[in-house]
């Protein structure tokens, strides 16, 4: 299982990398414990004449909700984390469909040849066949030239044009996929830092925010859990180790320190500790900040059910 190299130029490196081995499987990571349900009690017989009422029957179980995950590398690299943590909680139906070094206009529909992902793959498609209770969109905001169908239109070249665009192509992907079905529930994921440009993930993260106040859709706040406290556009490597890692050595990866590494030293947008390889897939290592984005998206759909 390999991750992709893709997030962009500011990294230097080929597009289409990716880290991972395929015959490796991420730890375990450590689960909450679910609250205890409520129950009522049955009050008493106001008078002996009258008969005690019989047993309640338990309510059925309720429906584990469908989970589909889509998105770019980091994504991708997200995956099965994130899937794990959704059954592991949730009880969640998971279908997950990333694709590297892809923007929200490549899960339209009608892109055809210009998107770097398939018809079968597209985000309405998608959603008429599963019919998911969420879908999960987690969008760093890719902003260079390689993605066709943002037809050359870069953040660095046209900052006015690329959040014009970036802005329809949100609109348009939530409005396909609520035609597609009306019953799923849009979770829009919130971005980390970015090192280079810290004002561009801002604008693209008010930009879901305002289409979810919009369109009644979620937000999943998962750049705080990756973020300094107060500073949630200030890239950092490390942070200190939460209450989870400590309980968890794991992944507090540098415990005489109190402090746990979220990127390597060679790919600072990256989450994934392990080396980058040449084709993408899921993060085949431990990594602190691909369980912490995880956590924060199942805590938003448990919240929501």
């Amino acid at each position: 299982m390999r991750r992709l190299w893709c997030v962009g130029v500011v990294l230097g490196v080929a597009l289409l990398g990716a880290c991972g081995d395929p015959a490796s499987r991420p730890a375990s990571a450590p689960s909450e414990v679910p609250a205890a349900s409520a129950t009522t009690r049955r009050p008493a017989p106001s008078s002996p004449r009258v008969p005690p009422r019989a047993k309640p029957r338990p309510p059925s179980p309720a429906k584990p909700p469908g989970v589909l995950y889509l998105g770019d590398s980091l994504a991708m690299e997200a995956q099965r984390v994130l899937g794990r943590e959704l059954r592991r909680e949730l009880g969640a139906v998971y279908s997950s469909a990333p694709y590297s070094g892809t923007t929200p206009c490549d899960y339209l529909e009608g892109t055809g040849a210009r998107s770097l992902v398939p018809a079968a793959d597209e985000a309405a498609a998608l959603v008429r066949r599963l019919r998911p209770d969420f879908v999960v969109l987690q969008f760093w905001g890719n902003a260079w030239g390689y993605t066709p169908c943002m037809a050359g239109i870069t953040h660095e070249a046209s900052p006015r044009k690329y959040f014009a665009r970036y802005a329809a192509d949100v609109e348009r992907l939530g409005e396909q996929i609520t035609a597609a079905y009306g019953g799923a529930r849009i979770v829009w994921v919130l971005q980390g830092p970015d090192p280079v440009t810290p004002d561009r993930v801002r604008r693209v993260n008010d930009l879901y925010e305002r289409r979810a106040a919009a369109s009644g859709d979620l937000v999943s706040d998962a750049g705080a859990a990756v973020s300094a406290a107060g500073a949630p556009y200030t890239w950092v490597r490390y942070l200190p180790c939460a209450r989870f890692e400590r309980a968890h050595p794991p992944y507090c990866t540098e415990p005489g320190r109190g402090r746990t590494a979220l990127h390597r030293a060679d790919d600072p947008l990256h989450f994934c500790l392990a080396p980058t390889t040449t084709k993408p897939g899921p993060c085949p290592v431990r990594s602190p900040g691909i369980l912490r984005i995880a956590r924060e998206i199942t805590r938003t759909l448990r919240a929501d059910l």
